[in-house]
């Protein structure tokens, strides 16, 4: 059963690109032009996106670097302390919205130090999943067609991380 499945998966993508030109002729579109045509595009995408995301990268580094992200962890731990909540399941809770690669480091750093079985483990895990990466992906979709005023989107992304994490919390304690 496990080696039908692999065997599928192997031919996902190439399946879906032939019926892509399957459908295409017979839609009579001039496939490989626009192929082409996109693949022109692409370079401009990244020259418009590249500053956002080198800003969002550098406000990350110097969040975490200037101690501030401790501090703000810390914040919230005594803030929270009451609900039993693991101090890595708030670290995760603030990293995710801002970065994936972070928060994917910072939940190996979780699972080596507390144990594949912890709570926190279970928990961050499962946040992992719930959360989004608010701010990268503000950055590279309003980057790509240059939205300057995203009026209510980030206070609204950031409502649906908190949302996330919430359930995310009471599912790990529910089934854990």
């Amino acid at each position: 059963m496990i080696q039908l499945f692999n065997n599928i998966s192997l031919l996902i993508i190439p399946l879906f690109i032939l019926f892509t030109i399957w459908y295409g002729t017979w839609k009579k579109v001039r496939v490989y032009d626009s192929f082409v045509a996109g693949a022109k595009e692409g370079p401009r995408v990244i020259l418009n996106i590249f500053p956002y995301l080198l800003t969002i990268f550098v406000a990350i580094k110097g969040f975490q670097a200037s101690g501030a992200f401790d501090n703000v962890k810390d914040g919230f731990y005594q803030v929270f302390s009451f609900l039993d909540i693991p101090i890595e399941v708030v670290s995760m809770s603030l990293m995710k919205p801002l970065s994936g690669s972070a928060s994917t480091a910072l939940f190996s750093d979780i699972v080596k130090s507390t144990g594949p079985e912890s709570m926190a483990t279970k928990m961050t895990a499962v946040i992992m999943g719930s959360a989004e990466t608010t701010f990268y992906v503000l950055a590279v979709y309003l980057g790509a067609v240059n939205v300057k005023k995203s009026r209510y989107l980030v206070p609204v992304c950031l409502i649906g991380d908190v949302v996330g994490v919430i359930v995310a919390i009471t599912v790990a304690r529910y089934f854990f």
